[in-house]
């Protein structure tokens, strides 16, 4: 079904009739959209060899925003209709009376979709899905008589928007979404640890139930949990620390990416306010945030304001070039939006986020980096963190970390802690490796108490001197 269908024919409304009530309900704004949305989900969890739960959602509704200089109004319903849609404009008077703004001009738009508009639901049925997740149980256990527990998460959305404007016609966006989690227990007498391995990004089931898939991230988790069972409590102090490619880039998203965004610089809150033109990190760091990437997870066709996504550079060879903006903070700021404006839900206001965010890649050897290290350690994987956005400090646990000894990987270390600021951190990459990858497709970004799917990356990096919190 087409998403104008979704929201059109089942509504009492159409698409002249939602447009003449959004120019009303905004007459005098700043700024402000009807965004629409349909979205259907499911999710499987299955534990202790047998399936746990299994939870399908259906939602629907809308959100009507007005923005008037720096203030903005919010209103949304579960009930898509003419009669919410005006007493949700209703609501937003105190917000613009009195005033005779003018909304800003539209927006280029564009015909390119990255991701098939294919829902993942319609694809398997519920009992070819948990048969795929007991074969996924059984392979993992057959693996390795150390395997004490497997647990395997499975989930599918199919989001439909139409973002309506005063100045255009109503934008539409399909946006399929699937992730497939392993996650494996390994002991040896008293002993146990965990490994994991996710994947997924915007396309449907097919791609990622496949076995040779499943049983790629099987291995994985596997792997991972067999290396920490031998691990050793990890040293502390200030050291060389070497960074993997690919999802260490998380780092780079929380300790960097959170304080470009336009509205912690709008408000002066980021250690990179004020900063464009200035170097804020090492030559050869180019920090890209990226919206148009086929397929990946954090990709969008057009954002949640109806603004084409586009490749942003951030930083470019070391140099603050850029911040990720929505509409209302770079029309403050006077800059262009950059088609960063998410929102988690009909039942959310837009604000700038990332996307996919990553660092490009430079002209070094892997194993020359790591043959540059005297003492050290090499950090492959990351759980948790906490980042001060205003001072840029962060904390972050290595889920799979190594020791470095004369150039060489020693044994695996557990309880690692990357300890640091991001704008210092940044400048203290002395080595960039030609290996950029992109993270596998699992980041789910908080912000405000809102969640987004995005995507990270980087090439494999050494910082010099970094602080590492340790248990040994």
């Amino acid at each position: 079904m087409k998403p104008e269908n979704l929201f059109f024919d089942t509504s009492g409304l159409d698409k002249d009739h939602a447009q003449r009530l959004t120019e009303e309900a905004l007459t005098g704004s700043d700024d402000g959209e009807l965004f629409m949305e349909h979205t259907l989900s499911e999710s499987f969890s299955f534990d202790n060899n047998r399936l746990r739960a299994a939870n399908f959602d259906t939602s629907r509704g809308f959100g009507l925003r007005a923005v008037k200089d720096e203030t903005a109004g919010y209103a949304h319903s579960t009930d898509l209709s003419e009669t919410a849609i005006k007493r949700a404009a209703s609501a937003l008077t105190p917000v613009i009376s009195g005033h005779s703004g003018t909304v800003s001009d539209a927006l280029a738009k564009t015909d390119t979709s990255l991701y098939t508009d294919t829902n993942p639901l319609e694809g398997e049925g519920f009992a070819d899905k948990v048969k795929i997740l007991e074969d996924i149980n059984a392979y993992a256990r057959a693996k390795d008589n150390r395997v004490r527990q497997v647990s395997i998460g499975l989930s599918g959305e199919w989001q439909a928007v139409a973002i309506i404007r005063p100045d255009g016609q109503p934008v539409f966006d399909v946006r399929p979404l699937v992730r497939l989690d392993v996650s494996v227990v390994a002991g040896e007498g008293d002993r146990q640890e965990s490994g994991h391995c996710g994947r997924g990004g915007r396309a449907g089931y097919a791609k990622w139930l496949t076995p040779e898939n499943w049983q790629g991230q099987v291995d994985e988790a596997l792997r991972s949990a067999l290396v920490n069972l031998d691990s050793v409590p990890a040293p502390a102090g200030e050291m060389d620390v070497v960074l993997g490619p690919g999802w260490p880039g998380i780092l780079l998203h929380e300790a960097v990416g959170h304080g470009l965004e336009g509205d912690f610089n709008r408000k002066k809150t980021s250690a990179f306010s004020d900063r464009i033109g200035q170097r804020v990190a090492s030559p050869g760091v180019t920090v890209i945030d990226d919206g148009t990437l086929p397929d990946r997870r954090g990709s969008l066709s057009v954002d949640d304001e109806g603004t084409p996504t586009e490749k942003t550079v951030l930083i470019e060879d070391g140099i603050l070039t850029g911040y990720m903006q929505d509409r209302m903070n770079a029309r403050l700021m006077g800059m262009q939006p950059t088609g960063n404006g998410r929102r988690e839900s009909f039942a959310c206001q837009p604000m700038p986020r990332m996307t996919n965010t990553y660092m490009l890649g430079g002209d070094k050897d892997p194993d020359e980096i790591l043959a540059d290290v005297k003492k050290g350690i090499y950090a492959v994987s990351f759980g948790g963190g906490q980042v001060d956005i205003t001072s840029g400090k962060f904390v972050f646990s290595c889920t799979e970390a190594y020791q470095i000894e004369d150039g060489k990987l020693g044994a695996p270390i557990k309880g690692a802690t990357l300890i640091g600021t991001g704008p210092e951190s940044m400048q203290r990459i002395n080595m960039i490796g030609n290996d950029m990858r992109l993270d596998d497709g699992i980041g789910t970004c908080g912000k405000e108490g809102q969640g987004v799917p995005v995507g990270v990356g980087q090439p494999t990096l050494r910082l010099e001197g970094l602080t590492v919190g340790g248990t040994g």
